[in-house]
């Protein structure tokens, strides 16, 4: 797995096996409206699908900026703060968008609170890629910023979002409700390495 992101205009990208992460740009905003639309998406990622109009007033005018941002911190100090990055799971074979994995604050528990999401096309389901991408972005965040400390939560009923986040080392905590919904709430600690020698 590698990442490789340079200074001036170069675009983020973290290679995994089967994926690329890379963060959002402009032609995507099609297929991530798409993708937000797709029932099995909107039925676990709450209130991602929005019109077009309010869509591509986010992506253009929250999403991307924000996404520079953050961008801009890890590559000064790696202090992220409460920044979110979002970023496009693209297919190695075709070079399409398949899906979103990214990290934010989820204010809804008590701090420490980074979490990753992650939402993937119904087309490509069930092929490790989901597990690909979440995997890629721990490691990038465990190396590149100050996070020490990362939480998952998914909603019980979702047994393919659950097991993403146990392959991925997530130890579950507790189940939790949330806005009437009951969800599995997990944590991952950065083990350095001087910890296990």
């Amino acid at each position: 797995m590698s990442h490789s992101q340079n200074t001036g205009n170069s675009i983020l990208t973290i290679a995994c096996k089967d994926i690329i992460l890379r963060e959002y740009q402009v032609e995507d905003l099609d297929a991530l409206h798409n993708l937000t639309w797709q029932p099995h998406f909107h039925e676990f990622l709450l209130d991602w699908n929005v019109s077009k109009e309010q869509r591509t007033d986010w992506f253009n005018h929250y999403e991307i900026p924000e996404n520079l941002r953050f961008l801009e911190a890890v590559s000064k100090d790696g202090d992220i703060g409460e920044l979110r990055l979002r970023l496009s799971i693209i297919s190695r074979d075709t070079g399409e968008f398949i899906g979103i994995c990214g990290t934010g604050i989820l204010d809804k528990i008590s701090p420490p609170n980074r979490e990753i999401f992650y939402g993937i096309s119904n087309d490509h389901r069930n092929k490790g890629y989901t597990t690909q991408a979440a995997n890629g972005l721990i490691q990038y965040l465990f190396e590149n910023t100050n996070v020490e400390e990362l939480v998952a939560i998914a909603q019980i009923r979702n047994v393919p979002s659950n097991k993403v986040i146990q392959k991925c080392g997530f130890e579950f905590q507790n189940n939790i409700v949330i806005e009437n919904r009951e969800y599995s709430y997990y944590k991952l600690k950065h083990i350095h390495h001087s910890q296990i020698l």
